[in-house]
């Protein structure tokens, strides 16, 4: 049995367009971010899914409830698609990072995988998170379609995760505001089908990640 997952990520933020780094910290989308939502809402009430979930951050709750308001969907809300949280380094910007923790934002940006940054947590504890969240959903829609809002640091450790990308090597795909992107589960194991869409939307969609 295959469950194919749309996983979106959140709209922009007044976060992103300043390029904090946010975490589990919350941030409202940004007028553009609420245009990308609405862009994402009109391209779904045309596809047939039987269930929608995000994450519990406002940012990622904000986009799924623009979308309900068009699909007639319930959101379903699971804290373990959050984005990583960042411990100390959250709301500083890359510049604020590197100078007030620069130990701690230099081992971040090195990207090891069981690095957790004071306060916060891995990408590897939040990719078995996620993981975990999207095999239990993928058990509980078979042979279905499921869209989950969810955020740019969970989709990139899963794409790197599904093809086989060293978390270490530094990236070179962007994920963007309101990107769509297919992963179908199948016999345990995910399949990359589509990254990065953003035909839904007419302007640039931020990549802040």
């Amino acid at each position: 049995m295959t469950t194919e997952f749309i996983l979106l990520r959140h709209g922009e933020t007044e976060w992103n367009a300043l390029g904090r780094l946010q975490g589990h910290l919350n941030s409202s989308l940004s007028r553009e971010g609420l245009r990308q939502a609405d862009a994402l809402a009109a391209r779904l009430s045309t596809l047939a899914f039987q269930a929608l979930y995000c994450s519990d951050l406002d940012r990622a709750v904000q986009t799924a409830s623009r979308i309900a308001t068009r699909t007639g969907h319930d959101v379903r809300q699971d804290p373990r698609l959050r984005e990583r949280g960042m411990g100390i380094l959250e709301g500083l910007t890359r510049a604020e990072a590197r100078q007030r923790h620069p130990e701690i934002f230099a081992r971040y940006e090195a990207g090891a995988p069981d690095y957790a940054i004071p306060q916060g947590e891995s990408t590897a504890q939040r990719l078995h998170l996620a993981v975990q969240c999207l095999e239990e959903l993928g058990a509980r829609h078979p042979d279905s379609r499921v869209v989950v809002v969810t955020h740019g640091g969970l989709l990139s450790g899963l794409l790197r995760d599904c093809l086989g990308i060293p978390p270490t090597t530094p990236r070179a795909f962007s994920v963007l505001n309101a990107s769509w992107n297919q992963f179908d589960l199948h016999e345990g194991a995910f399949r990359m089908v589509t990254w990065g869409d953003v035909n839904h939307l007419r302007g640039l969609s931020l990549d802040d990640t």
